[in-house]
């Protein structure tokens, strides 16, 4: 059973950093690329961040800069750090496993407000 546990969201200020965890089980997971994707009240879910099995990294236009995807894969673990937050980053943030299947995790809430 495959299974993405996704973790360390939570309320933050503007100008604040969290980094989300998301621990994967059931997968050989490096052979997956490993994709952080959020999804804001009212909106489509988009992609934040990705990271291959090779640790070649993709990043959101609105997130460069900001944001840094990293993986462990003696942890089987993909990570987000994510400095500078905006109001404009509150979402759902989901883990994605993507090779000839895709797995999703069950979100982990973001909230940027003062």
């Amino acid at each position: 059973q495959v299974q993405l546990v996704e973790s360390g969201g939570g309320l933050v200020q503007p100008g604040g950093s969290l980094r989300l965890s998301c621990a994967a089980s059931g997968i050989i997971f490096n052979t997956y690329t490993m994709g952080w994707y959020r999804q804001a009240p009212g909106k489509q879910r988009e992609l934040v961040a990705v990271i291959s099995k090779l640790g070649i990294k993709t990043y959101a236009d609105s997130v460069k800069g900001r944001f840094t995807i990293s993986r462990d894969n003696a942890k089987n673990t993909v990570y987000l750090q994510m400095n500078s937050l905006k109001p404009e980053d509150t979402a759902v943030y989901y883990c994605n496993a993507q090779y000839y299947l895709e797995y999703w995790g069950q979100g982990t809430q973001v909230t940027v407000s003062s």
